[in-house]
């Protein structure tokens, strides 16, 4: 009785730890379709393909583009029909920091190359996201040296606007202060500003290992190769967030429960 009564225990546990893996942002695509794919989500191609003409910072894509020509070009613009989101909600952003958000929308809307980390999300405007892409250090700190001197009111940018105005605004009480006020490591700004997008990895360009921002397409793409090795290595970081805890602590506790 005593062993039924901690099987069912064990097992009420499982399906908790598998329910929970079903709500988390965090479930990733059928094994078998991780490399060349595209999101689900508002602008993007249901297939990458070639797309020569592919606007300024978007054009590394353009061998091979999860964005259309119209969307490359609209990445570049200020309040575009993209996301109608404002980059000088806090005045005039400098250039240097704006390149940035201009290449990070590009990887966004164009790399075919994010299939490891998208996972299924229940929202009004895309059916699915990308998590914890590990995005090469230099990158990330390239990223938060030219932006640390420009101007913000919030840390999450994904949530908590005042779009009133149909575009994003500072919420009511949400001072402007540098980035590097909101944002005091280049991993907070990597990690936190799109909800977890990405996460700032150890790794470095051209080590394989890491999704690179800018590279230059005469070169090939690195980042190919980089999701060929997290879709043959699926334990390198694609475990749910939330869940890798939670079933370790069954595997730690089911031993004690055998012997008992």
């Amino acid at each position: 009785v005593v062993m039924a009564w901690q099987m069912t225990q064990l097992l009420l546990l499982v399906l908790v730890a598998a329910a929970w893996g079903a709500q988390v942002p965090g479930t990733p695509r059928a094994r078998t379709n991780l490399l060349n794919v595209c999101m689900d989500a508002k602008h993007h191609k249901a297939e990458p393909g070639p797309e020569d003409s592919l606007h300024e910072q978007c054009s590394p894509w353009r061998k091979n583009a999860c964005c259309s020509v119209n969307t490359s070009i609209e990445a570049h613009k200020d309040i575009s029909y993209l996301y109608r989101f404002n980059w000088d909600h806090c005045g005039k952003m400098e250039p240097a920091c704006k390149r940035h958000f201009i290449q990070d929308t590009c990887l966004y809307e164009c790399s075919p190359n994010l299939g490891p980390w998208i996972r299924e999300v229940n929202q009004s405007w895309r059916k699915e996201r990308i998590l914890n892409v590990p995005l090469c250090k230099e990158d990330c700190q390239i990223w938060w040296e030219d932006c640390r001197t420009s101007y913000t009111c919030k840390s999450n940018w994904h949530r908590g606007w005042d779009w009133t105005s149909g575009y994003n605004q500072c919420p009511v009480k949400a001072a402007c202060h540098r980035f590097d006020f909101y944002f005091p490591t280049p991993a907070a700004l990597c990690n936190e500003i799109w909800s977890h997008s990405f996460k700032v990895s150890n790794y470095g360009r051209g080590s394989g290992r890491c999704i690179q921002m800018w590279f230059d397409p005469f070169q090939g793409n690195p980042n190919e190769e980089v999701a060929r090795f997290y879709a043959e290595n699926p334990t390198s970081g694609s475990t749910p967030q939330g869940i890798g805890p939670l079933l370790l602590n069954l595997t730690q506790m089911l031993p004690l429960w055998l012997l008992n």
